[in-house]
């Protein structure tokens, strides 16, 4: 198993090129949030455009596009229509995959809702990207749409060429749900469970956790990196959002995922640094992440 650590990162991580702009740094299509979440897709969205992306495109269901609008307003906004539980509609679909195509990385699940409109959505974006060849990270919510649809994972796993081309970023609880084993048996060996997971599926599996695995079923790589302070709700969601960035830039969403997990903790330590366990907020890790990638050049 191998550590994550500065010199990891900057044997890969490159330097912007002198003539780079918005159209090459990548194109994230993130498709997250519904009422009374709007706050996971900001989070998503900021630690995305902290981590470097060229371009980021927010699908937002209309009740909650003014709330997210007034303080994200880097990203370029689609605005969809919502239903009756304010979570995205699969009358959307057609819309959504239209802007999946034109993005090189898409980002499904912070604060999605589960019901069997979202139910729909994911698993078209999952097939879409099966035909395409599109990286994609599923978090949260989209972890739980397809809990009990875990065979269509395996649809990646068919096209050799689509292998690993999936990151699931699921904590104890959702690991639980994906493979029908106990949360005490996942913690007893987080490494199997988490390598077997990704062996059967083939797709990369960063499962989260004190010490962070993050695997594809072949390589495995750990990261110490973290504190106990950044055990509350929405630290996940910053997450999702640097690996998904990360992925839309060119780096292998297995880089993209053992990078993201090291920058992740080592933000929320100098969060913790500056402000205490008890009082760090996960937007405290998106401020402290100009300070990760400022050290990755030293």
């Amino acid at each position: 198993m191998n550590k994550i650590d500065y010199n990891f990162l900057k044997s890969i991580i490159k330097p912007r090129p002198y003539n780079a702009h918005k159209g090459s740094m990548g194109c994230l299509f993130s498709v997250c949030g519904s009422y009374g979440m709007a706050g996971a897709e900001i989070l998503s969205a900021k630690s995305a455009l902290r981590s470097g992306v060229g371009l980021l495109k927010l699908a937002v269901v209309n009740s909650v596009y003014p709330i997210i609008a007034g303080v994200v307003p880097e990203a370029v906004y689609i605005p969809l229509e919502g239903n009756a539980k304010g979570t995205f509609s699969r009358s959307n679909i057609k819309e959504i995959l239209k802007n999946a195509q034109k993005s090189s990385a898409i980002l499904v699940g912070c604060g999605l809702g589960v019901n069997n409109d979202t139910k729909e959505v994911v698993t078209a974006i999952l097939n879409f990207a099966k035909e395409n060849r599109k990286p994609i990270l599923i978090d949260a919510d989209g972890i739980n749409c397809i809990s009990k649809h875990i065979h269509l994972l395996k649809n990646f796993k068919d096209k050799d060429s689509c292998d690993f081309n999936i990151v699931l970023t699921p904590h104890l609880g959702e690991m639980s749900r994906l493979t029908s084993l106990a949360v005490k048996e996942i913690e007893t060996d987080p490494k199997a469970a988490a390598e077997a997971f990704s062996k059967e599926y083939g797709v990369i599996t960063v499962l989260k956790g004190a010490d962070t695995i993050v695997t594809n079923g072949e390589q495995t790589y750990i990261s110490f990196a973290g504190n106990p302070g950044m055990a509350t709700g929405g630290s996940g969601d910053v997450l999702a959002g640097i690996i998904a960035s990360l992925m839309a830039q060119g780096y292998s969403p297995l880089e993209s995922s053992a990078m993201g997990v090291f920058i992740h903790g080592t933000a929320g330590d100098y969060a913790c640094h500056s402000l205490g366990e008890i009082s760090m907020l996960p937007r405290d890790i998106i401020d402290f992440l100009p300070n990760v990638f400022k050290n990755i050049g030293k």
